[in-house]
């Protein structure tokens, strides 16, 4: 296994900027140098996007940021030792050492294995302390060498690594039993933060005189904790930002949960609730059984409303495959066919084969297949909207009766709304269900057999007996509402889908206005429901407008307002937009949110008011230009995209010119870091 690091990526007292993004910038740019990565660019944004959802600065003025990167060839280090310091966003302030972790896409077990063992390194005071003493680059490197192969003998304190690759303490001092704790630690890479968030938990365990077996879920093999580890434990401490593997394992548990940044922040306080919360018989548990999605916890800690909307968007990120991909068949279904395939798809399918074509030839025949295909796959929108929801809020038994529910949705005329009271009510059901202790004998018929009969029997019973119809009601009233919008009222609903889409770029809101649309997709119809096939290309046109506004900004309009890095990605730009893929504005996005946020939303309401003001439709939910043929009134739909992206780049370059950065982010540069993580943070739906 080649070296991580060497002395050409190790920089000592040196001045790299200001901001995270400065230092992130040049370390990439030394990554790429050494012939370790392809492109600076492309790891930088890369490892931006990453820092703008969590800061990577832990106590100690140390910061971590990381990245997996397609541009990167081998597993790296890039180190700085800072002369002015950098905020990160640790809780303790800036950052004067600094570690960068560029890992490539496919990087092996051996290599996550040395990277996570020097994240671990990096909270041990001996270690940080000989970073700072270090003289020349050499220094730096040997004692990264030494760390990560094993020849620092140094006492780690409670933190041990056992050949199953759990982390944890175990001991019976005294003769008296000692409280016995097991957690979870997990962050979306699974590179640094997964395994420094185990090791500080253990210590603060020892510190506070308990037992603590953490399983970090990284990205390498996860070896689980010993079921009868579990089983003995007090407590559960989960320390995730993404679900936990196999929850259901620490069913009828007292847990405490956080995101992982805070069990490398504030382990003592984490552990400190989990011993409470053993002694405490009203404590929050993960579910009595796979159910426990610790529900209860999180929305103690978010509220009502987070909650719901992390259910409600889970459901809707596990619906839009479906959508996609049945759209998109769809339309090639039209392309090959012709539009009146949707009436007699499954005719010719069943009529006919490939070794008996119909009259019209094997293209229509191939047309048919893909239309019904794509029919069969939107015909599932509803009821994985509905399953996903409640696998949301009551982990796998959820799933079940939230399908059910679903399909139950459609058969009512319940439609899309359905679907969302359904998937809520069947999870909230699986939830409560599975939530009291039950015999031990009786546990493993829960999840399979108990759970989703009853949970199905209350959701989907008060579908039909009681609120599928004026659900269906309200359904049918939305839809003649929508078809009956014509001029100044359909121009208004153009602006609102247009805002929404370009708010966040691919955030919450931006989501909702997408799922609006797909949602009405496979009920659209040009002759008898056209409304919800204008909305459709309306959203995708408005979800076009930010990237290729950056482009032309960037590449044609005032080119010496941007810099090179953003040049280049605005040339990747052009493609991005024009394929309906919002993400290729993040990295504008992300440097500069105040200026680049405002010329996008009014770019994308100018495109949705003139989109809905020419009755311009779209049968395909994803595609950009590529699925022209689905476009009915393409001419117009194009001028609409073209006026949107003038509009906005324009808008964005009289900022430049005029409204001075300063002003526009004000003197706090923490609150940029946070409307930069409401953006990068989430990938556009059209992209995930």
């Amino acid at each position: 296994m080649s070296s991580l690091i060497s002395t050409d990526l190790v920089g000592l007292d040196e001045d790299l900027g200001g901001t995270s993004t400065d230092v992130i910038r040049a370390l990439a740019a030394r990554v790429a140098a050494s012939g370790r990565a392809g492109s600076a660019d492309s790891l930088a944004d890369d490892a931006i996007k990453r820092e703008a959802s969590v800061g990577t600065g832990v106590p100690g003025g140390i910061a971590i940021p990381h990245a997996r990167s397609a541009s990167v060839t081998e597993p790296t280090l890039a180190f700085s030792r800072l002369a002015r310091t950098v905020g990160f966003g640790a809780p303790d302030g800036d950052a004067d050492i600094v570690f960068m972790i560029a890992v490539p896409e496919g990087a092996d077990g051996d290599h996550m294995t040395v990277l996570s063992t020097l994240a671990r390194a990096l909270i041990r005071d001996d270690f940080t302390a000989a970073l700072r003493a270090a003289r020349t680059p050499a220094d730096i490197v040997e004692l990264v060498d030494d760390e990560v192969s094993g020849e620092v003998a140094e006492t780690r304190g409670a933190t041990a690594t056992s050949a199953a690759g759990a982390t944890g303490a175990s001991s019976a001092e005294g003769g008296a039993r000692r409280p016995k704790l097991v957690g979870v630690t997990a962050c979306p890479t699974g590179i640094a933060h997964t395994f420094m968030a185990a090791d500080a938990l253990v210590a603060a365990a020892k510190r506070l005189g308990a037992d603590l077996q953490i399983e970090p879920q990284g990205s390498g093999t996860v070896t689980p904790l010993d079921p009868a580890v579990i089983a003995e434990a007090d407590a559960v401490i989960f320390a995730v930002d993404v679900d936990v593997r196999d929850q259901g394992r620490f069913a009828g548990k007292p847990v405490v949960r956080g995101p992982v940044k805070r069990g490398v922040d504030a382990p003592d306080a984490m552990v400190k609730e989990a011993l409470a919360a053993a002694n405490d018989p009203n404590a929050a548990r993960v579910g009595g059984t796979a159910a426990g999605a610790v529900a209860g916890s999180t929305a103690e800690r978010q509220g009502l409303g987070s909650s719901l909307k992390r259910w409600l968007l889970t459901g809707v990120s596990y619906m839009i495959p479906f959508v996609a991909g049945g759209g998109l068949l769809l339309a090639l279904g039209f392309l090959l066919s012709g539009y009146e395939i949707a009436g007699n798809a499954a005719t010719v399918l069943t009529d006919y084969s490939l070794f008996n074509l119909p009259p019209e030839g094997l293209m229509y025949f191939l047309g048919a297949a893909a239309f019904q295909i794509g029919n069969l796959s939107m015909g599932f929108l509803v009821a994985a909207l509905a399953g996903y929801i409640a696998y949301a809020i009551a982990d796998r038994p959820g799933i079940a009766p939230g399908f059910v529910a679903g399909a139950v949705a459609v058969f009512m005329g319940a439609g899309f709304i359905g679907g969302l009271v359904g998937g809520l009510l069947a999870g909230f059901a699986a939830y409560w269900i599975g939530k009291p202790e039950v015999p031990r004998w009786l546990r493993g018929l829960m999840p399979v057999v108990i759970i989703p009969l009853f949970a199905s029997i209350f959701a989907s019973g008060l579908l039909v007996l009681v609120l599928g119809g004026p659900i269906a009601a309200l359904t049918v009233a939305l839809t003649d509402f929508l078809n009956g919008l014509s001029g100044t009222g359909a121009i208004v609903l153009g602006v609102i889908l247009g805002l929404m889409m370009c708010i966040d770029l691919g955030g919450p809101v931006n989501k909702v206005a997408y799922s609006f649309a797909v949602a009405g997709l496979s009920a659209g119809s040009l002759s008898d429901n056209p409304a919800p096939l204008m909305i459709m290309a309306a959203v995708m046109g408005a979800g076009m407008v930010p990237p290729l506004a950056m482009a032309l900004a960037s590449t044609v309009l005032y080119r010496k307002g941007f810099s090179q890095v953003e040049r280049s990605n605005g040339t990747a730009a052009w493609l991005l937009g024009a394929s309906f893929i919002s993400e290729g504005a993040i990295p504008f996005a992300a440097a500069d949110p105040l200026r680049v946020i405002p010329a996008s939303m009014v770019g994308g309401a100018v495109t949705g008011a003139i989109s809905m003001a020419a009755g311009v439709t779209s049968q395909a939910p994803h595609g950009g230009i590529f699925v022209f043929f689905a476009i009915g009134n393409l001419g117009m739909w194009a001028l609409a995209i073209v006026a949107g992206t003038v509009v906005s780049a324009l808008v964005l370059v009289v900022l430049k010119k005029f409204v001075r950065r300063g002003a526009v982010a004000g003197a706090d540069a923490s609150a940029e870091a946070a409307e930069a993580g409401s953006v990068v943070g989430q990938r556009s739906p059209v992209a995930a």
